[in-house]
């Protein structure tokens, strides 16, 4: 499920608007001691009440972008994802999330974005629904579509919108994955009072059974215009670390590019 995290710089086709800068409370070791404890009570929180260990689900997305993987009926995978911009003008953000299996290749979930500091929150819902409509098994070819929709419930910019898109994905018998498909933002979503067709594109490679490395990459100039590589580790069978760092398609001079995180546990 796509996450849309991203807060900082948006360009319309006529005029680029950023967000006015803000002065940072506290320092950059005070935002990295908040996201280390955050990360570290939704760990023990989640252990607490799951216990043991079991196989590890598949990603459901690569960074931000979809994949084709659903996950299997009644299975549960919770994650919180993190962006933080130690450069001016700083930034953090904090997105939970949940993903459930309901059958028939197709699942469910909700994204919980527009926390940022510093700032007034934008909380927005996103409920979402995959459907992988074709598992080619052995060739190794997977089809999957899906739908967003956004539910500003705080400072809202618009009242409702919409994220459909469809994503095609070939893994090769050297493990590596590679996707590509396209999606469509309705007016407001990712740029001011403009609808926004994108690219999606991804990489994945394991490179040991517990380690990886990989990239999405959302095209186009809006608020989810971002190239995003990096990598993840399975620290266990059930719960999964990734690092990355985003970088703008556009204004990157400006300072649009700023660290990314997420913290994976299948539940079940």
């Amino acid at each position: 499920m796509e996450k849309n995290n991203q807060p900082l710089i948006v360009e319309s086709d006529a005029v680029e608007i950023c967000c006015e800068p803000r002065p940072f409370k506290g320092t950059v070791g005070a935002l990295l001691l908040k996201m280390l404890l955050t990360i570290l009570a939704v760990l023990i929180i989640t252990v607490a009440i799951t216990g043991g260990i079991s196989r590890v689900q598949a990603q459901q997305t690569v960074f931000n972008v979809p994949t084709t993987d659903v996950l299997p009926s009644g299975k549960v995978y919770v994650e919180l994802d993190i962006s933080a911009k130690p450069n001016e003008p700083r930034f953090s953000s904090f997105v939970p999330r949940v993903v459930v299996g309901t059958g028939g290749n197709v699942e469910i979930g909700l994204n919980i974005i527009g926390n940022i500091q510093p700032g007034a929150d934008a909380t927005t819902l996103v409920p979402a629904v995959k459907w992988r409509v074709y598992n080619g098994g052995d060739n190794g070819w997977a089809i999957a579509i899906g739908n967003h929709v956004y539910i500003p419930v705080r400072n809202k910019s618009y009242n409702l919108g919409n994220h459909s898109y469809v994503m095609a994905q070939k893994t090769f018998k050297t493990k590596t994955r590679i996707g590509f498909g396209g999606g469509y933002f309705t007016k407001n979503v990712v740029a001011p009072n403009a609808n926004r067709g994108v690219g999606q594109f991804t990489f994945e490679q394991p490179v040991t059974s517990r380690f990886g490395v990989q990239a999405d990459w959302y095209t186009g100039k809006h608020a989810n215009g971002y190239f995003t590589p990096g990598g993840y580790f399975k620290f266990t069978p059930k719960l999964t670390g990734y690092a990355a760092y985003s970088i703008g398609n556009a204004n990157v001079t400006n300072g649009n590019h700023f660290f990314y995180f997420e913290m994976g546990y299948n539940i079940n």
